[in-house]
């Protein structure tokens, strides 16, 4: 986790990332993307407005990568970045946190049924946490909620991961960095694959597994916990093998695709 302070905080950020923190207000989050020039998702993460800047949460393993690449787009900007490695995330979900001394608390704005996101100091957090990893990938899993480890850096496009319909993505806001390839798939609607929830019984146990029917590729799975899994699945594909009535497998099981409550794209 880093912050972004300065007087020219605000205009750095909203000319790079895919949502509009223009009206970003204490205490509140978005999430967004940081893309290559060809509209790919780079990086993903949560900006979190401050009085004096911006926290931004993202994934651990990306947070030195980040900080460097928005380094390479400061130039004369008054910008300070500030890596901050006392603080983590937890998430809660299923009933509204009461404020706490120590904790800084958001509504996670990608879908109300992911909860909250609870940044603090670890020895703050570390005691009042009930639950363990994978039950917080598992709920996000069922939900259809893609997270950095199904995004990867610079593999698909915010429509493929959804970022359109889970508020990634400003289609108002001004130019940022891969702006024009994103607003020519929302406006030609040529999103062809997607991230969606799938369940299986048994198995899969090998990485990314390829996903196929009717001896063609129809996407890979991505994140996996238990019986459920999420996957990006080529849509014209998958509808083509179910009006087929052929069997959607993934390393020898039969996967069942399902469609978020949120979704507006069809199988």
């Amino acid at each position: 986790m880093f912050e972004i302070n300065g007087q020219d905080a605000k205009s750095f950020l909203q000319g790079l990332v895919t949502s509009d923190v223009e009206t970003l207000g204490d205490g509140q989050a978005a999430h967004a993307g940081l893309l290559t020039p060809q509209g790919k998702i780079m990086f993903d993460f949560f900006i979190v407005g401050q009085v004096d800047g911006f926290l931004i949460d993202c994934a651990t393993s990306q947070i030195d990568e980040l900080v460097k690449r928005l380094g390479f787009y400061k130039l004369r900007a008054q910008v300070e970045i500030t890596v901050r490695p006392n603080l983590t995330v937890a998430a809660s979900w299923g009933q509204k946190c009461d404020s706490h001394q120590g904790l800084l608390i958001v509504d996670d704005p990608r879908l109300a049924a992911m909860g909250q996101r609870i940044i603090a100091d670890k020895a703050d957090l570390e005691p009042l946490s009930n639950a363990q990893p994978d039950d917080y990938h598992l709920h996000r899993i069922i939900t259809g909620i893609p997270d950095t480890v199904d995004i990867g850096s610079s593999l698909c496009f915010p429509h493929e991961a959804n970022f359109d319909l889970l508020g990634g993505v400003s289609f108002t806001k001004g130019c940022y960095v891969g702006q024009e390839v994103v607003s020519r798939m929302q406006h030609r609607g040529t999103a062809r694959s997607r991230i969606m929830p799938v369940t299986f019984d048994g198995k899969i146990g090998e990485p990314n597994a390829e996903i196929r029917a009717g001896g063609k590729k129809v996407g890979h799975m991505l994140s996996v916990v238990y019986n459920h899994g999420l996957a990006l699945v080529r849509l014209d594909r998958a509808k083509s093998a179910r009006d087929a009535s052929e069997l959607i497998e993934a390393d020898g099981k039969a996967l069942n695709l399902i469609k978020p409550q949120w979704a507006t794209f069809d199988i």
